[in-house]
């Protein structure tokens, strides 16, 4: 696999991580950008994209959705690359300060400096307590929707009740041959305007939907071909399936970066905010995932941290340049060649 060259590596695509690409490429900075989920936006685009937050300065409200939508919009000049879908899980510092950066499916980014803006860390999927369910991953059961193609003209299984739950019902409805969705309670916790096409979708025959109900066991032989449905804990429902794909949400977790020698404290990175850097030099965290005295864990301080990380990294990327501070209401934005 080839090698991915870049002056700052960015552990996580959640607001604070997209911003710091804009302030980094405001300074002439590239930067690549792993995720270990499937889309960029961190929590806003995976558990909330429908719902409005309302201390973005100048945004009385903006839904979470738009918000990443404007951020993307925001660093298109700096032409960033992105790895999604991979957990970063290897640091390697080289003998001259730079870092290789590995990931779970074996990608290499060869930078001088890393920026850790992983929010709460790697999300894992939050898996139901069925017997054998791990069995079955990779073999039918799935925990994200990376590629909607794969469960074209498929028969389906979705559960869960909140936003995802809810956007991939709609949408898989015109992909998969059958599609059931399945929910533990009688209403659903998404946007209201999703539960009410969801509702349509099952009127219509278009999707068939289980309330009041849970999965209890899937069955196959090497390969899911079915699960058993508990229907208002009385009921034993069977349906012939391809897939399983519980969408309960995600657990953060620290995951790797625990073993990579960074200062923690009750899970988190310990910075110094001077310039939001870590005990290792060239890495740095920025975000929810770092931890100081006086630390707000919301989206406008990890902007502001994002800044001073950059004008810090100027210094590693560029050592032999002095840093000189420039507003873009003087320069504008001057797009990366």
């Amino acid at each position: 696999m080839d090698r991915i060259t870049t002056d700052i590596c960015i552990v996580g695509a959640g607001p604070v991580g997209l911003f710091a690409v804009f302030e980094a490429g405001l300074l002439k900075m590239r930067c690549h950008v792993v995720d270990a989920l499937p889309v960029v936006g961190g929590q806003l685009a995976e558990i909330y994209p429908k719902k409005p937050i309302y201390d973005i300065p100048g945004f009385p409200s903006i839904l979470a959705g738009e918000l990443v939508d404007n951020l993307m919009k925001q660093i298109e000049p700096f032409h960033p690359t992105f790895t999604l879908g991979e957990r970063v899980e290897e640091l390697d510092k080289q003998e001259d300060g730079s870092f290789i950066v590995r990931t779970s499916e074996g990608t290499e980014i060869a930078c001088k400096v890393v920026a850790i803006a992983g929010g709460l860390g790697s999300f894992e999927p939050r898996k139901p307590a069925i017997e054998s369910l791990e069995n079955f991953e990779g073999k039918g059961v799935t925990y994200m929707v990376r590629d909607p193609e794969l469960f074209r003209s498929k028969k389906v299984v979705l559960a869960g009740g909140g936003d995802s739950a809810l956007d991939w019902a709609i949408y898989l409805a015109g992909v998969a041959e059958e599609l059931t969705l399945v929910h533990r309670g009688s209403t659903f916790r998404g946007a209201p305007e999703s539960a009410e096409k969801v509702l349509t979708l099952a009127e219509e025959g278009q999707i068939k939907l289980l309330l009041k109900s849970n999965v209890t066991e899937v069955q196959g032989n090497g390969k899911l071909d079915g699960v058993t449905v508990l229907i208002d804990n009385q009921t034993e429902y069977q349906i012939k399936t391809d897939y399983f794909i519980p969408l309960f949400g995600l657990v953060p977790k620290l995951g790797p970066l625990e073993n990579w020698g960074l200062e923690l404290e009750k899970g988190a990175i310990v910075v110094n905010t001077v310039d939001y850097s870590t005990n290792i030099p060239g890495v740095y965290a920025i975000g929810d995932i770092n931890t100081y005295p006086g630390k707000l864990k919301l989206i406008l301080c990890g902007f502001h941290e994002s800044a001073l990380m950059a004008q810090s990294a100027y210094n590693i990327i560029y050592p032999d340049k002095k840093f000189v501070l420039k507003y873009t209401t003087v320069n504008g934005i001057q797009e990366l060649s």
